[in-house]
């Protein structure tokens, strides 16, 4: 199993920069792992040890091992130059992992940041149904404060910490949105609902929206797919500010649109290409308009780039984040776990979108409001239905 995913939690997770993709199969097989202590055949303390050990007797400033230990990780991790090299405490991957698997209480928020010179933390997504949905928090808005406390300087994980409590318990969260301060008070609950959402459109048309790949929604979609009432009327796939999630069930996803071949290719350093083909056919003829934006990454270019490479949908929006590699979690004794860059991904045609992302077919200005992409969307899908045989019209 691989996880790519923009290590974005919602706002009661855990998270680092916006929108990485990484593989978790290796966890399993490594969860029983254990490191070795400072001692070898032979061999007196390692030089890790030794440092640890005089550290913690002569420092004037008490050090506990554990967090030596911890900062020791932090430091490889920094040496390795991998941006996306990541240190989670137990607690920090077990609520991440929850979150993907969709149990979880929070106040409904992804978060991660971009790239460029603007590195404040923005809300990558809101699940539909949460408080911040309820309250009215917006995808694209940049935190400014949570609580009282202004976050100027705070990374991902920080804020999402800040973010987590109890159900029933409140937080304020301040934004910024088209340069206005906006104030919210949210209170954590357990978030119900799917990250799929289905709308009905004019002209027979249905809206499928994946708010990020989390366990279950590739199901979703293929019988949002399958139960459309006339699927003559064609779909629109939104994926704008989708980070990623579940590689298998982008996957699935995507196979809800393909009758067969192939989705993706993964290839780890050092072995040979691994491709994931669609799993079961899907419905390759209904008329089908993929929304994307900025906000798009991983496995949700996963998904728009198979498409578009094969010929099976037109892609409406600005171009995507561009997430490329994959990393690895494993799991360290203490319950904590490190993640590492392994490999790249490619779209069906051969591509690496690692820091150029795909450009629509049809572009829309992203200082347009979401209406206008979605509404220019649906003038590409009735243009398509127009090109259908008179007896596929319905």
């Amino acid at each position: 199993m691989f996880r790519v995913t923009g290590r974005v939690l919602r706002g009661a997770a855990v998270a680092v920069a916006v929108l990485c993709a990484y593989g978790a199969g290796a966890l399993g097989s490594d969860h029983g792992r254990r490191a070795e202590g400072g001692l070898s055949a032979g061999q007196g303390p390692s030089l890790l040890d030794e440092a640890v050990d005089r550290i913690g007797r002569d420092a004037e400033t008490p050090v506990s091992r554990a967090d030596l230990e911890r900062a020791a990780v932090d430091g490889m991790l920094r040496r390795l130059g991998d941006r996306w090299a990541r240190h989670y405490t137990a607690g920090e991957y077990d609520d991440f992992q929850g979150r993907l698997n969709g149990r979880y209480s929070g106040v409904g928020l992804w978060l991660g940041t971009g790239d460029g010179g603007d590195r404040r933390v923005r809300v990558a997504s809101v699940q539909p149904g949460s408080a911040a949905d309820r309250a009215g928090v917006r995808g694209g808005d940049v935190v400014l404060r949570v609580g009282e406390a202004a976050v100027a300087g705070w990374d991902v994980t920080k804020i999402a910490a800040a973010l987590r409590g109890a159900s029933g318990t409140g937080v304020p969260l301040t934004v910024e949105r088209d340069r206005r301060e906006r104030r919210f008070r949210l209170v954590r609950a357990p978030v119900a609902g799917s990250d799929v959402t289905v709308r009905d459109l004019p002209g027979r048309a249905r809206l499928v929206a994946v708010a990020a790949f989390t366990r279950g929604v590739g199901r979703q979609v293929r019988d949002a797919v399958a139960r459309h009432p006339d699927r003559r009327g064609g779909v629109v796939l939104d994926l704008r500010g989708n980070p990623g999630g579940l590689l298998e069930e982008a996957v699935e996803t995507a196979s809800a649109f393909l009758k067969d071949g192939p989705v993706v290719t993964y290839q780890r350093r050092g072995g040979p290409a691994e491709r994931r083909d669609v799993t079961a056919p899907g419905d390759a003829a209904v008329p089908l308009v993929v929304l994307v934006d900025a906000g798009t990454a991983s496995a949700a270019e996963i998904v728009a780039g198979s498409l578009r490479d094969r010929d099976r949908a037109v892609l409406v929006g600005s171009r995507t984040y561009g997430k490329g590699s994959v990393q690895e979690p494993v799991r360290l004794p203490d319950g904590s776990a490190i993640e590492l860059t392994v490999g790249r991904y490619r779209t069906p045609g051969g591509r690496n979108l690692d820091g150029v992302g795909i450009d629509p077919d049809v572009a829309v200005s992203a200082d347009r409001p979401p209406r206008a992409a979605e509404q220019r969307a649906q003038a590409v899908l009735r243009g398509l239905l127009a090109t259908l045989p008179e007896k596929d019209r319905g």
